[in-house]
């Protein structure tokens, strides 16, 4: 059975946003178990998103960067399933 946690990659990618890069104060939900594995959210933000041996989604950020934001609004928009949602506080 495919392990669904990160690789050390993914996870040294996601320590740096956390602690390199001022977060914004916009958080970032996943639904997994809606997610139809198309990968069009790593498409559009692969800072953000990465998928894991079945295809599904994988979360890197929760709070993006400012900078990612708009790669991560178009992948909302862009995700087939309506599996992520961007909260901007």
């Amino acid at each position: 059975m495919p392990s669904h946690e990160p690789d050390d990659s993914r996870r040294r990618r996601t320590a740096e946003n956390e602690k390199g890069n001022p977060m914004s104060g916009a958080e970032v939900e996943l639904e997994t178990d809606r997610c139809v594995a198309s990968g069009q959210c790593v498409v559009a933000a692969g800072q953000v998103f990465d998928q894991d041996d079945d295809g599904i989604a994988v979360l890197l950020a929760e709070r993006p960067a400012p900078e990612h934001l708009d790669d991560v609004r178009e992948a909302v928009a862009v995700c087939p399933a309506a599996a992520i949602r961007l909260l901007e506080r």
